[in-house]
């Protein structure tokens, strides 16, 4: 099925400020009319603003924790900033040229078929567990349901409610079943046209059969070819609509390397054994800024240096130990005096761990994870995939004006519990005890579709990865939670869709930042994709910011920041505040300039989609018999429902807003059930 947005991008880099990065939409089912919708949006996509600045108030007396610390333990990067603009991640639409993820048809029949004759995977299905604690009323009825607990729909089922558990022999008997011999016929005939249409063509080129039914094409890069530090660049181009022509011309196809990716796609298609053909397209973490360059006391709170700083774990509310826009972790951590469980895992698919980071380096909470770049290039680490996710780094282009590696899943691992919390240095996590299972998927100019899929199952524990030696290694610890802090403006590809239901009908939950366009997120991946819980980035008031996704694919709000605003007149932006390594730094107390530190402040739905997965594992370390679909359901039960006036702007600023009866020019922007609060959750 053609798309054509050409015209729709070509506004969007018009529009003053515009960050592209995001998700995406399910199903073919609705595609035509998506499409059709898609096209209308277009119209609409004028100048897009990103808010007001906060006044800027008087700096307090630093804390006394502070105070104490050294300059290198407190340094931070990220200054309240008035500059409205904000840096392009991605302008267009990327794919890595000459890569293609296809899935025969018949495929998921077959493994079906095997699945019922598998005995071992008894082992991993079990009754449902009792349904969580329910609020005050059934949740039947709105007016049943207490103050600012909104009622809950019916959640949507993959399968049988499955434990967030999987032991190793029904890891090995899902293994069996994506490798029956049926299915390994079907993928070898898929491979034989696969072939056949690279001849046709005049290529040449592999083709990898993944365990869970998924075929990867290389039309033309030789990982096994790279020498390290000899300065190879990943393949990558902006994605255009090249016919392709009737009559082959193979010097063509060589020369043009784009457009022999598109007809291969075309003509696999076409040959109708394929339940999908999608190009291998590139995805980005979701920053909506990288800065250029909230002390409130608390009743209960860790002693880590920065924790002065941290307003998005508070209490919500207006009182001085509240913010406006908290999420509730400190009421949570003292009312139930729990503050996690290293028995709950979640995986944070990124671009790897830092783990150098003071605060990490000598957490307990770090698992081994795994890296998923498998392109060289991309990697930035001299290899492909291994069982190192330590970042290296992935800035893509050094001239672009203040471009630094982003050590983005660093960052968002630091919400959610990889730093040493409570441990009297640098910054707290949601969730102090958690078990973190780094997956790297992003490298060197963002990250590949492909790479991502693998990092999706195998962090899911439904496939093995590959040493270097040929030996399988399995994810000894299958996440509970599986968060998703990245983006693509594309509709949600059906190879990702697949991953995604692969893992949540084993029980996982899998949480996605909802992008950072100011655009409906319908249209952008993952956060748009089905069975995911899709989050929209809050500001210290506990509104949608500015450069938030929006629309009906959004579960709820969770703090993202505004590096713009100054609500707690602190004299600081009001960012995340998380683990990573940066430059142009300053001393929070002195004010004194340093020239790197290991903590920032950022802003984006990748920060809000953190916090939400730190909930989700105190959740689940407080009912350890919880399924996926339960998680979910009592999460939902934790939000305070948001005014019209906290999800509103001026529509001509953000197409596919729904207009406000007897509010000309006001837009709803439909931000889901409400603003993520702990506070909420039955006593």
């Amino acid at each position: 099925m053609t798309r054509k947005f050409t015209s729709f991008r070509k506004t969007l880099i018009a529009a003053a400020g515009l960050v592209l990065m995001g998700g995406l939409v399910g199903a073919c089912d609705n595609q035509e009319t998506r499409k059709d919708r898609f096209g209308e949006l277009v119209d609409d996509v004028i100048d897009q603003v990103t808010g007001e600045d906060g006044a800027a108030g008087e700096v307090p007396p630093p804390q006394s924790r502070m105070e104490s610390a050294t300059p290198a333990e407190r340094a931070i990067s990220g200054r309240l900033s008035e500059d409205a603009l904000v840096q392009i991640a991605s302008e267009r639409r990327r794919f890595a040229v000459g890569s293609i993820v296809a899935k025969p048809v018949k495929v998921d029949a077959l493994q079906e078929v095997a699945r019922a004759q598998e005995p071992q995977l008894s082992e991993s299905v079990v009754a449902p567990a009792p349904a969580p604690p329910s609020v005050e009323g059934d949740g039947s009825d709105p007016a049943e349901a207490p103050d600012g607990v909104q009622a809950l729909p019916p959640l949507p089922t993959v399968s049988a409610p499955q434990p967030r558990s999987v032991t190793r022999s029904a890891m090995k008997a899902q293994r069996r079943i994506a490798m029956a011999p049926e299915v390994r016929e079907v993928q070898l005939d898929a491979q034989s046209t696969m072939f056949s249409e690279m001849d046709k063509l005049g290529l040449s080129g592999s083709v990898d059969a993944s365990d869970s039914g998924m075929m990867v094409i290389d039309l033309f890069a030789d990982p096994t070819q790279y020498v390290e530090g000899d300065g190879a660049e990943p393949l990558i181009a902006e994605d255009i609509e090249l016919a392709c022509p009737d009559a082959v011309d193979t010097d063509m196809m060589t020369s043009n390397k784009v457009l022999a990716t598109n007809c291969m796609i075309e003509r696999l298609r076409a040959s109708g054994k394929f339940e999908y053909v999608e190009k291998d397209y590139i995805f980005d973490h979701q920053f909506a800024r990288r800065p250029p360059s909230v002390p409130v006391p608390v009743a209960f709170g860790p002693d880590d240096t920065l924790w002065d700083l941290q307003w998005n774990f508070l209490n919500n509310g207006t009182a001085a130990d509240q913010s406006a826009g908290g999420a509730g972790f400190v009421d949570f951590w003292s009312r139930t005096g729990i503050t996690g469980s290293t028995d709950v895992t979640v995986a944070v698919v990124d671009t790897g761990l830092a783990l150098s980071h003071p605060d990490i380096a000598n957490s307990p909470n770090i698992a081994p994870g795994w890296d998923m770049v498998s392109d060289p290039g991309m990697g930035n680490d001299g290899d492909g995939r291994d069982n190192d996710p330590n970042d290296p780094g992935d800035l893509c282009n050094p001239n672009v004006p203040m471009a630094r590696d982003s050590f983005h899943g660093t960052h968002v691992a630091g919400t959610i519990g990889a730093a040493a919390s409570n441990n009297g240095t640098g910054v707290a996590g949601g969730a102090w005890n958690v078990k973190i299972v780094p997956v790297r998927a992003l490298g060197k100019c963002g990250g590949r579709l492909s790479d991502i899929i693998a990092g999706i199952r195998w962090a899911g524990g439904t496939i093995p990865a590959i040493n270097a030696q040929g030996n399988e290694v399995w994810n000894e610890n299958p996440a509970d939670i599986i968060n998703l802090s990245i983006g693509l403006f594309e509709i949600c590809p059906a190879s990702l869709q697949d991953a995604i239901d692969s893992v949540v009908e084993r029980g996982a939950v899998v949480v996605s930042a909802a992008g950072n366009a100011r655009l409906p997120t319908e249209f952008y991946a993952p956060g748009g994709c089905k069975n995911v819980i899709s989050v929209a980035a809050s500001d210290a008031r506990g509104h949608i910011t500015p450069y938030s996704n929006f629309g009906p694919e959004v579960d709820l709000l969770a703090p993202g920041g505004d590096l713009m605003r100054d609500d707690n007149l602190d004299g600081r932006p009001d960012g995340i505040l998380s683990t990573k390594p940066s430059k142009d730094c300053h001393d929070p107390v002195t004010g004194d300039t340093l020239a790197s530190c290991d903590y920032a402040y950022e802003q984006g739905t990748s920060m809000a989609a953190p916090h939400v997965s730190a909930a989700l594992a105190l959740i689940a370390a407080q009912n350890p018999d919880f399924t996926g679909a339960q998680l979910e359901a009592a999460l939902m039960g934790a939000v305070t429902p948001r005014e019209t006036g906290q999800c509103s702007a001026p529509c001509e600023q953000y197409p596919g807003a729904t207009p406000i009866p007897d509010s000309e020019g006001m837009c709803v922007r439909t931000c889901g059930a409400g603003l993520l609060n702990l506070e909420k959750l039955p006593h």
